[in-house]
């Protein structure tokens, strides 16, 4: 896009252009001249009656008449640059002026309209100090900036020069504006989850500081409905301190009294406790308490696991298998790079090969055995060329070491780079489902390896990723259930390829799977609280002859039918046409959705495919399906789950007490998705890109 330039209305004419002193006369009519922009210009008339604003820098003539305006007035000093210019001692400050029309509140978001950048002279504006108080502490908090900054003789000075009549703030008012800030993002988002119609799931993780502090923090995860659209939200309800020693009673206490303080304990859906040691006690007490508050499935999917975390803990717990091989290509590298690297290079260089890192790995961390193992694999030709050479050391490998490290190499890197497709940012769940059948299938065929070293590796793999993925295969295969471009269909074809050699397994599998499905859907269809006095409901049912009659034959009482509202008439109206075109007996929208074809999208990547967006237009179609939708492509099975050194407060928020950090971490955390924020980031409000003034120390 081209940038705007600025526009000059030189004066010209046959008429002499000589410039005299306008006549002080008093003009009752005159208008006075309000403009800024005036303090740089003279207005003087000329011979012919005409006026001209003259530019008091570069002395050049500019139209100034009545309807000229001062826009190009304005133009003319952006690119003024004369010498004069350049030498003048006075800076000339920029004026900001605040509107008082549609002022914020007090919660420190800014209203709309109260900076103006325009100089209008027909506008009557004047500057707020306790709005620009607001949304100097508004910019601390959204951006993790120092309470101190206020104290910095260069932040002063810029807002001297920005504002001369702004009075700096202290750095007690800084920190208890902070918490005012806090406490009313507090009270709106309490009002958003008092109010979605969904449930919500929510995730534990344990952070600490650098002094060693330790902290829980509990997220919230949901599908929000504002602004008519679907979308997933993640939301820190809390970041408590957890004074040592604490007991997992403990725990498990204030994780209860949070959730109650927020009014979500009855509307629970499952919890995540890949971060929280011994989260399996954790569950099965939160299982306990909260089994008497309507759990799905009587609790069968409360407690999930990430993907991410599956794969971590299936390769963390295996590799043991494989220490033997791992400490000789350890050893081997280590050799060439502190005794014959020189020579290396240079059997590299004769054989033009590119340059690439010889990794050295981290005990204790496979990604980076990952890492080692492929810069191993890449450079073979070079280590087997060195071996000739030097055949009497026993530092390097076999031919059928080489197999083996090529093999495990293989293993990693579909780990590896599964991994790496996990997104950060609020995944629905039903993403990855297709992935982990996939890494089911190869684990089972690596298991049938020539290879002693590899087939034990697999096997370990194999054995601990069955294990953990039971806890969350259910919940996916929902979701993957509820994703229209798949259905059953991925379900079957996975269970009969896992299963190969075991076909009555594979088809017990998929009914298991397909019966709790239904049996879930019966839960929300019965667990609604109108589900049988609703007309939309009813036009689903069975039991009905038609839609029509459904809504007239719901009882005696005449109150029932004064609640159908015009969403209710367009579900009859999809239900009436799908039983006046197919001529089947009415269905449930369950069985209607399984039995329809699975959705194809015309063009573009299946990745990029919007569920949330295709739910929300079927919704009528499928009202008791899309509340299920709304559930469980909420819980959060696809995030990454954060290593304890990711999980570190910074060194500026752990100098803070406990309630301080709380506030700037959940406060932070909320004014993230701020229109206004978004709005003037250049297009990466919403990037997932971490930013480096946030204030968790997010993984690199």
């Amino acid at each position: 896009m081209l940038e705007p330039t600025a526009m000059e209305v030189v004066v010209a004419g046959s008429v002499s252009n000589a410039v005299v002193p306008a006549p002080v006369v008093h003009n009752p009519r005159a208008r006075k001249l309000r403009s800024a922009v005036w303090q740089d210009f003279t207005k003087e008339r000329r011979a012919d009656g005409n006026c001209v604003a003259v530019c008091n820098h570069c002395k050049k003539q500019l139209t100034a008449t009545s309807r000229s305006g001062t826009t190009h007035l304005r133009n003319h000093l952006a690119i003024c640059t004369t010498t004069s210019t350049r030498r003048a001692g006075k800076r000339r400050k920029l004026v900001v002026r605040r509107i008082l029309h549609n002022k914020s509140s007090i919660d420190g978001r800014s209203g709309e309209g109260h900076a103006s950048g325009e100089d209008n002279d027909n506008e009557v504006t004047h500057f707020d100090q306790e709005l620009s108080r607001r949304d100097l502490v508004h910019m601390i908090v959204q951006h993790g900036y120092r309470f101190s900054i206020v104290d910095d003789v260069g932040f002063q000075k810029f807002v001297k020069n920005l504002q001369p009549q702004f009075r700096m703030v202290s750095y007690e008012t800084v920190r208890a504006d902070s918490m005012e800030i806090y406490e009313g993002e507090k009270l709106k988002l309490h009002d958003v989850l008092f109010k979605i119609p969904c449930r919500v799931s929510i995730s534990v993780d344990m952070w600490r500081s650098n002094t060693q502090m330790e902290y829980m923090c509990l997220t919230c995860h949901y599908i929000d409905h504002a602004n008519d659209e679907w979308k997933v939200r993640k939301k820190i309800l809390n970041f408590v301190h957890m004074e040592a020693p604490f007991t997992l009673d403990q725990m498990v206490n204030i994780i209860v009294e949070k959730l109650h303080s927020w009014g979500i304990d009855r509307k629970l859906a499952a919890v995540v406790l890949d971060n929280c040691s011994s989260g399996e006690i954790v569950a099965r007490e939160l299982h306990r308490v909260f089994q008497a508050r309507r759990l799905l499935l009587n609790g069968d999917l409360f407690q999930v696991r990430s993907c991410a975390h599956i794969l971590n803990l299936t390769v963390q717990e295996s590799w043991e298998r494989a220490s033997d091989i791992t400490d000789r290509v350890r050893k081997m590298i280590n050799y060439v790079k502190f005794e014959r690297f020189q020579k290396f290079q240079d059997i590299a260089k004769v054989l033009r090969m590119d340059q690439k890192l010889l990794v050295i790995d981290s005990p204790d961390n496979w990604p980076s055995t990952y890492l080692m193992f492929d810069s191993a694999c890449y450079y073979q030709d070079v280590f087997v060329r060195l071996t000739e050479q030097e055949g009497h050391y026993d530092v390097f490998l076999s031919a059928n070491d080489w197999a083996d490290v090529k093999a495990l190499t293989e293993i990693l890197d579909v780990v590896y780079h599964a991994m790496e497709k996990f997104p950060v940012e609020n995944p629905t769940a039903n993403l990855y489902f297709n992935e982990m059948c996939e890494i089911h299938v190869l684990l089972k065929t690596w298991c049938k390896s020539p290879s002693t070293v590899v087939a034990k590796v697999a096997g370990q793999m194999l054995s601990k990723f069955e294990g953990y993925w039971d806890l969350t295969r259910p919940v996916m295969a929902f979701a993957s259930i509820l994703d229209p471009r798949y259905k059953m269909k991925s379900l079957e074809y996975f269970f009969r390829l896992i299963y190969s050699d075991e076909q009555f397994t594979a088809k017990t599998m998929i009914d298991v799977i397909q019966n709790t499905f239904h049996n879930l859907y019966n839960d929300y269809k019965h667990q609604s609280s109108d589900s049988w006095k609703n007309p939309s409901v009813l036009c689903y049912s069975r039991n009905s002859n038609s839609c029509m009659g459904s809504m007239y034959s719901n009882g005696d009482d005449s109150k029932t039918f004064s609640r159908i509202t015009l969403s209710d008439a367009r579900r009859g109206l999809d239900q009436y046409i799908q039983e006046t075109s197919s001529g089947q007996s009415l269905k449930s929208d369950l069985e209607m959705y399984l039995e329809e074809a699975v959705f194809r999208q015309k063009e573009g990547n299946q990745d990029n495919f919007d569920i949330l967006g295709w739910w929300k237009s079927f919704a009528a179609k499928y009202p008791v399906l899309s509340q299920m939708a709304r559930d469980i492509l909420a819980i959060p099975v696809s995030i990454i789950p954060l290593d304890s050194e990711a999980r570190t407060l910074n060194e500026y928020l752990s100098t803070m007490d406990p309630s301080t950090v709380q506030g700037l971490v959940c406060a932070q955390d909320w004014l993230r998705e701020d229109p206004e924020v978004v709005a003037g980031s250049g297009g990466h409000g919403d990037d997932g890109v971490p930013r480096g003034d946030e204030l968790i120390v997010v993984p690199k």
